[in-house]
């Protein structure tokens, strides 16, 4: 009866679907090409942002956020400290721009011509330097006196002009003095007169860096 019974050998699983590939024979073949990662590159600045660490969320009330600044500027004496630091560090710039230093000056006033220019004015007696005290006390008279408006607009207007006249003399001897003192500076002309003027117009007391000569000395 073995002629109607088939081998064993012959018989095929009919559950298990021909096309479906075997798990263990996938899992067990090599991969001949490697698939890509499947994501974008990361920008820069996520990925800086991922090495730094989580960022603090924002505070949600004022309180909170001024808590935050104590937090981060210290205690209250290294404030003070820190503050008394910046008032002295202040100070002693001016202090050394009032003496002169060129580090300290303003690109104006840096230089051998520019101081040498300012020890110039300020060893005249100039007339200009006495216009702004003039012209407060004539602005205060007309307060006073408002019949005076007249004349005190005509001495104003005189004390224009003689200004616009010492100006162009002081400009002349400032720009004569600097050639013959040094003759390779391209510091003259009109922008060196206009210093020169800007200064002599100032009170004394309050140029600005101090006057290292007196009226009348020589330079």
């Amino acid at each position: 009866m073995k002629l109607f019974r088939r081998d064993e050998s012959s018989t095929i699983d009919e559950s298990v679907d021909p096309s479906v590939p075997d798990v263990e024979q996938t899992a067990a073949a090599p991969a001949s090409n490697t698939p890509g990662k499947g994501r974008p590159t990361p920008k820069r600045r996520d990925a800086e942002g991922k090495r730094r660490g989580p960022v603090a969320p924002a505070p949600m009330t004022s309180k909170e956020a001024r808590a935050r600044r104590k937090a981060t500027k210290g205690t209250k004496a290294d404030r003070k400290a820190a503050a008394a630091d910046r008032r002295a560090a202040v100070q002693d710039r001016r202090a050394r721009m009032l003496a002169g230093e060129d580090k300290y000056l303003l690109p104006r006033d840096q230089g051998p011509v520019r101081a040498y220019v300012r020890d110039l004015v300020d060893a005249r007696r100039n007339l200009v330097g006495l216009f702004m005290p003039m012209a407060l006390v004539l602005i205060m008279s007309m307060f006073v006196a408002p019949g005076l408006q007249t004349i005190v607009t005509l001495a104003m207007l005189v004390m224009m002009v003689f200004m616009i006249i010492e100006g162009f003399v002081l400009g002349k001897i400032v720009n004569n003095r600097v050639i013959e003192r040094f003759p390779d500076t391209t510091d003259t002309g009109f922008k060196l007169g206009w210093y020169a003027f800007v200064r002599a117009s100032q009170i004394r007391k309050m140029r600005a860096p101090k006057p290292r000569v007196g009226p009348g000395d020589a330079v």
